[in-house]
């Protein structure tokens, strides 16, 4: 299946998901881990437009979501995928919607943890609070 940019643009507006997880790990300095994932999800008969998505940024894994077996994920969770494909991607194929908001605050978080500044309390802390902001716009999102 081949995806045009704009075409990739539109479903993720719609149906993408840029998230930050953070966990609780004991075994890390900070006692958190910072979970940074580009996902998006489908009916199993979509299936072929997450194998899509897949084959067009040669990174991640199409795998059952786990909450029931109709239901699938195209995800990216690797860092260096992340850094050099997704977020360069988005910079030049500007989402459209207030989901642009989502991806300007997953760029910026990954951008510290690329500082290694996911390993300190207060670096942790400036990751919270970005990841929780909320943003509003009068009309359209921000340009960068």
């Amino acid at each position: 299946m081949n995806l045009d940019a704009q075409w990739i643009v539109g479903f993720i507006d719609g149906e993408g998901c840029f998230h930050i997880g953070i966990s609780k790990n004991e075994s890390l300095t900070v006692g958190y881990q910072v979970l940074p994932e580009f996902v998006v999800t489908q009916h199993k008969r979509s299936i072929q437009v997450l194998h899509g998505l897949k084959n067009y940024f040669k990174s991640g894994v199409v795998r059952n979501n786990g909450s029931g077996k109709e239901i699938s994920c195209y995800r990216v969770r690797d860092h260096k995928a992340l850094l050099e494909t997704i977020i360069p991607f988005f910079e030049k194929h500007k989402l459209k919607t207030t989901k642009r908001f989502d991806f300007i605050k997953f760029r910026r978080i990954l951008h510290l943890m690329e500082k290694k500044e996911h390993l300190t309390p207060v670096g942790l802390e400036k990751i919270r609070q970005i990841r929780d902001r909320v943003l509003f716009a009068s009309t359209n999102p921000p340009s960068g």
